[in-house]
């Protein structure tokens, strides 16, 4: 404990020179929030914020409370639990889905993470879901509320990317009988793409269906992957939470494995060492890895003008830090290249349609969380 703390202040004070006083961007507070986890915008410019407990809200471009969307699945809170991320299907402009991440409890005392879509509705006096359907569930449900992941992203092609965490039980990472500790391509509807690299992979268990687990897996060996998106080239990266140390920022590459929980660049909370990446190179190692951790909440890659130096570079929320750490991506590595003190734990980051940089404060110590919009100082 005594190395992992002085290892922590040593990096801490190296990072002084790299750290960036918020001298690029100001800061303006547009709303204050419950368990704020992530958000979306309209093509109008309206925004709708999922709050962990069940709640959507719908805001204007201004922060202004503009109702809260019923017709929501109900989510078994508690834990890392609750309501997540959110999502436009790319035809949003003619179909109105959305599509949200949640837990859903199971029998027993199980649960796992789960996909639904719904028609948005916003033509009468409140804000509505309607037709919702479940498209994707994590398998199996398992007892405990950590290690979700459930970041859900749509590529250019209209596929559904959805980051599944290892529900922090180790072995399902590396278990092709379970989605979990995978990252996962699915169409829009739910259905399995027909050139997934494990499509009609033989499944050992006969109670596994292998179309409806092996078929959805890219790639295998994550943690708790809280953050992925494509970069200018269409590349997907993924960041991750590590054990004690190790926190992980992957280029994803198809049919990939990324080693967890056989080697990490952390170690286990109780102190017993996992073997680093180097010691097993069959397994992809991190582009990046930091200890101490930055505890990634989500991660873009920002596309945007109006922050020329920003474009390209991937914007990470920092929970434990309570940074935006911004990381300059190449096919052949990444770099950090500051990191932005937010006086909070911070966990989405969203582009704007203009360009402006969005941020929700995951909470304040009383479970309150704020909305904060970066625009540039010049």
């Amino acid at each position: 404990m005594l190395r992992y703390w002085l290892s922590a202040l040593a990096a801490t004070l190296a990072l002084g020179a790299q750290s960036q006083a918020s001298n690029e961007f100001r800061v303006e507070v547009l709303a204050d929030l419950h368990e704020p986890w992530a958000m979306a915008f309209l093509p109008d410019g309206r925004l709708l914020v999922t709050e962990k407990k069940g709640s959507i809200q719908l805001l204007s471009s201004t922060g202004e409370g503009l109702g809260q969307v019923s017709g929501v699945p109900d989510v078994d809170y508690g834990g890392q639990g609750g309501l997540g991320d959110i999502a436009l299907h790319p035809d949003f402009a003619s179909n109105n889905l959305v599509y949200l991440s949640y837990a859903e409890s199971g029998t027993g005392d199980t649960r796992g993470a789960a996909v639904a879509r719904g028609v948005l509705n916003l033509e009468g006096r409140r804000p509505k879901l309607e037709n919702v359907e479940v498209i994707w569930r994590q398998y199996p449900k398992v007892l405990g509320r950590g290690h979700y992941g459930h970041r859900l992203r749509f590529d250019d092609q209209g596929n559904l990317w959805i980051s599944s965490g290892d529900r922090q039980k180790f072995t399902p990472a590396q278990d092709m009988q379970s989605n979990m500790g995978k990252v996962l391509r699915l169409n829009a509807d739910g259905s399995i793409p027909a050139d997934n690299p494990f499509v009609g992979y033989l499944a050992a268990d006969p109670q596994v269906d292998d179309e409806a687990v092996y078929g959805q897996i890219w790639s295998l060996g994550h943690r708790n992957p809280l953050g992925i998106d494509f970069d200018m080239a269409g590349n997907l990266w993924e960041i991750e939470m590590g054990p004690a140390g190790g926190d992980e920022l992957n280029l994803i590459a198809k049919a990939t494995n990324y080693g967890y929980p056989i080697v990490s660049n952390g170690n286990h909370y109780d102190g017993r060492p996992i073997p680093d990446h180097a010691t097993r190179p069959e397994f992809m190692a991190p582009m990046i890895s930091w200890t101490p951790v930055i505890s990634p909440g989500d991660m873009i890659v920002y596309k945007g003008e109006l922050f020329a130096d920003w474009q390209g570079d991937a914007l990470v929320a920092g929970l434990s830090s309570k940074a935006l750490v911004r990381i300059k991506l190449n096919a052949s590595g990444a770099e950090e290249v500051a990191r932005y003190s937010m006086g909070a734990r911070i966990r989405d980051v969203t582009e704007g349609p203009d360009g402006t940089v969005w941020l929700l404060e995951d909470e304040r110590g009383d479970s309150t969380g704020r909305l904060l919009k970066l625009s540039p100082t010049n």
